[in-house]
């Protein structure tokens, strides 16, 4: 993984095209969803930030701004051969990072419930009741990022 980068794009950007059909293939392809799925009405107002390896997009993860101190990181997914070697956290820790310069203090997202202990480990919180969206079982999460720096 030594040669993957991390960028910062936006919806405009070239990379975006190969973000969105990786968010399709990983997150709703195996759902039975649609590609029109995929796009959300806040993908512009949104920091995108994707993981480039051998010139290909292998793995992103969204946060969509709520208001001036927190919001929701959304879709991250990492091509299959990639998961469970780390990249996903280093997606997470990176986005967490722009976030804090940018002076957000908390982040929440829907977890897919085998995905709990990955975000967990990242020091994010389950609260509230089990949910189900987009057919499949979800838990809420949070996390201070003001923690994160103590």
């Amino acid at each position: 993984m030594d040669d993957t980068e991390l960028l910062f794009i936006h919806p405009e950007h070239p990379l975006y095209p190969e973000e969105l059909e990786l968010r399709f293939r990983v997150l709703r392809e195996p759902l039975g969803f649609p590609r029109s799925a995929v796009a959300f009405p806040f993908e512009a107002n949104s920091l995108h930030l994707v993981a480039r390896q051998s010139g290909a997009v292998v793995g992103c993860v969204l946060f969509n701004p709520e208001d001036a101190h927190g919001g929701r990181l959304f879709q991250m997914a990492v091509t299959p051969t990639l998961q469970g070697q780390g990249l996903g956290a280093r997606l997470v820790t990176a986005l967490e990072a722009e976030l804090q310069r940018r002076g957000f203090t908390h982040v929440h997202l829907h977890a897919r419930a085998p995905v709990v202990p990955f975000y967990e480990r990242l020091g994010y919180a389950v609260y509230g009741e089990p949910f189900t969206e987009v057919n499949i079982p979800h838990r809420h999460m949070r996390k201070s990022l003001r923690s994160a720096e103590a």
